[in-house]
Formats: C-alpha cells, sequence, structure tokens
C-alpha cells in the first residue's frame, strides 16, 4: 500500500481519504484544522478522533519529516533555520542529506518569512549560492507549508508575509508550491491572504502564463537583474532560452487587471549599475504597471562579484524616480549569517 503525505493533501483529497477508511465527511475538517491550523506532526494529537481511526489513518498516511537541525540569529535579529527533509521515508545521512533554510525577518508591520521551494536550484544564476551544487530535488507541497508552520510554532508568533524566495526556482516546482499556496491560504488553516504572499521567478515565462490564469491574488516578482539581454544572459542563464523582450511582453500582460509586477534587481558593481544602465531599464519597462527593489549584491565566497558603491546606487535610484517609476532599496538583513539575497544554500555549513 502506497501511504499519501498528509500534510501535502487538500481537503478534497481528505474527504476522499476519510470516506474510503468509512468515516463522516467531517472528520477531513477536523484532520485539515489539526495539520494546518495547529500545526500537528502525528496523528496522536488529533485527540477529537477516535483512536481507532487514528490507528487507521497512521497505516494510510504519513507526516513527511521536516527537522530544524540549525538555527543562527543575526546582529539585526534576522533567524536562518537549516531544515533537513526526508528522503524515501528515512532522513538521509550527514553525507547526503537534503537541506533547506528559510530566513525570518521582523519589520514594524510584522513577521516575515522567506522560504524555499527546492533542495537546489537548476537556473544557475552567476550571483547566486543557491544553484552552486545543481537540483536535488523538488519539495512537496508538505515540506513547504511545514517550515512556515514550524517557524510560527517555534516563535510563538504569527508570520504576517511570506515570501518564496528562499532556494529553488518556484515556477520549476508549480504544481507543488501553487499546492502550498492554497493550503497556506485556506480559511481553515493558517488562512494567510494571498496578498502577503509573494512568488520570486528568474522570469520562467510559461509558468508565468500559467500563473496569471490562476485565481490567485497573490504578488509576483520578477528577477530582471539587467537592463537588456547581453548583460542578462552572462548574469542568468534561464535568458539564453527567454528573450527579455518576451519576458517584459509577459510581465505587461500579467500586470493588467491591477496586479503590479515587483522587479528584483541586483546592483553589482561595474556589471549593471551605471546610469545608463538605469537609464536603458527605466525606457524598457516604463510601460509596465511596476515597481523596482534594488538589492545590493551580497557576497558570495565562490563567485567574484562586488556589490555598487553608494554613489552609483543613489544615481540609479535617482534616474528610475525621475523617469516616474515606483523603486525602493531593500534592506540588508542578515548578512553577517548568509541569510541576504543570493545567500542561501542547500548545504549544511558546521
Amino acid at each position: 500500500m502506497i501511504k499519501i503525505d498528509i500534510r501535502s493533501a487538500d481537503l478534497p483529497a481528505l474527504e476522499a481519504l476519510v470516506q474510503q477508511l468509512g468515516e463522516k465527511k467531517f472528520r477531513a475538517s477536523q484532520i485539515f484544522e489539526w495539520i494546518h491550523g495547529k500545526f500537528a506532526e502525528s496523528f496522536d494529537t488529533m485527540t477529537n478522533l477516535p483512536q481507532q481511526f487514528r490507528d487507521r489513518l497512521a497505516d494510510h498516511a504519513y507526516f513527511s519529516k521536516v527537522e530544524i537541525i540549525q538555527t543562527q540569529i543575526s546582529k539585526d535579529s534576522t533567524k536562518k533555520f537549516l531544515f533537513m527533509l526526508e528522503s524515501c521515508g528515512m532522513i538521509e545521512d550527514e553525507n547526503n542529506s537534503v537541506v533547506v533554510e528559510a530566513v525570518l525577518m521582523s519589520y514594524k508591520h510584522g513577521l516575515s518569512l522567506c522560504i524555499s521551494s527546492q533542495a537546489g536550484c537548476l537556473m544557475g544564476c552567476d550571483f547566486c549560492a543557491s544553484g552552486i551544487h545543481g537540483l536535488q530535488r523538488n519539495l512537496t507541497a508538505g515540506e513547504i507549508v511545514a517550515q512556515l508552520y514550524k517557524i510560527a510554532g517555534l516563535e510563538g508568533q504569527r508570520i504576517s508575509n511570506l515570501v518564496l524566495m528562499g532556494v529553488g526556482e518556484p515556477l520549476d516546482n508549480y504544481e507543488n508550491v501553487l499546492s502550498a499556496i492554497r493550503l497556506l491560504n485556506h480559511e481553515k488553516g493558517v488562512n494567510l491572504g494571498q496578498r502577503h504572499i509573494t512568488l520570486s521567478t528568474c522570469g520562467l515565462i510559461d509558468g508565468m502564463e500559467r500563473l496569471s490564469k490562476e485565481d490567485l491574488q497573490i504578488n509576483l516578482a520578477v528577477s530582471l537583474h539587467a537592463p537588456n539581454n547581453q548583460i542578462r544572459r552572462k548574469l542568468m542563464p534561464v535568458a539564453r532560452s527567454y528573450d527579455m523582450e518576451d519576458l517584459l511582453t509577459a510581465c505587461k500582460q500579467y500586470s493588467k487587471n491591477g496586479r503590479r509586477i515587483t522587479f528584483e534587481y541586483i546592483m553589482i558593481d561595474g556589471v549593471n549599475d551605471s546610469l545608463g544602465n538605469a537609464q536603458e531599464l527605466a525606457r524598457r519597462i516604463k510601460p509596465i504597471n511596476c515597481h523596482v527593489n534594488l538589492i545590493l549584491a551580497n557576497k558570495v565566497p565562490e563567485k567574484g562579484y562586488d556589490k555598487s558603491k553608494d554613489r552609483n546606487l543613489t544615481a540609479f535610484k535617482d534616474a528610475l524616480d525621475g523617469a516616474g517609476i515606483p523603486v525602493s532599496i531593500r534592506r540588508e538583513l542578515g548578512q553577517d549569517i548568509d541569510a541576504a539575497c543570493g545567500q542561501l544554500r542547500n548545504i549544511h555549513n558546521s
């Protein structure tokens, strides 16, 4: 018998399971609330279910193991969590472990959590640590949501904002990521508002087009990082498959119906941060309902890039401002624990 990953199951799947086991349909809602509202990690804790039914559930379903094995705290209070995931029903040994990282940041408006969608990444962006060791595997929907449940339970506080910007490309794990979003948004679970969820992509146009047809109001962030194809192809291998003009057309299409795109733009000294780069970028994205988030490049030992100088950052921002394009500079958080943009990995650094 093949057991199902209970944390990945949506409410209709749970209803089918409990009816298969000869129980009333309402039991599915009870199970869903235990898992996605109370963060249960075993059937034994579901005390309003008959013991015999819990035993039968354990015969047909399981909780995938998602364990926090390391926590680091930055001097700015940012926290980075290292998760170990199971493989083939067992936690792998330390030399061959499946691990991902998540980052918790504190803002005036509440706690914001950055989670991973894959163990490793295929995209290979030249400034990013996440893809250095390639892709090990996709995360299941249950493993994606478990990152939030584990951290919220540990902190004893509600996570008010979620960003899928950790290890991995979310649109390369489309079905599991969309299932996770719907689980997190469900009224019987944590009921995280869609407007408080941001999905970040390096620009997989096919996935963006699929996403635009979903009944969702989540925020979309596109990692642009360049004003033209020449620079983008140097920094991002994905740009060799997806032309920038086609990507901007897809962004313009997605931004219809009032959905504003956020363009992420990493500022790398001498690569993409000149005044001319800013002016070219402004011309190309001007027709799109967008916001630009400037991010100073963070140190990755294997990479040779440096962050932009302050004067270049200021001039770049001023040029976008002057062109009437909303722009902000992302706060630098968690650099001392390698928790900043581009620094997350899928390896265990002890």
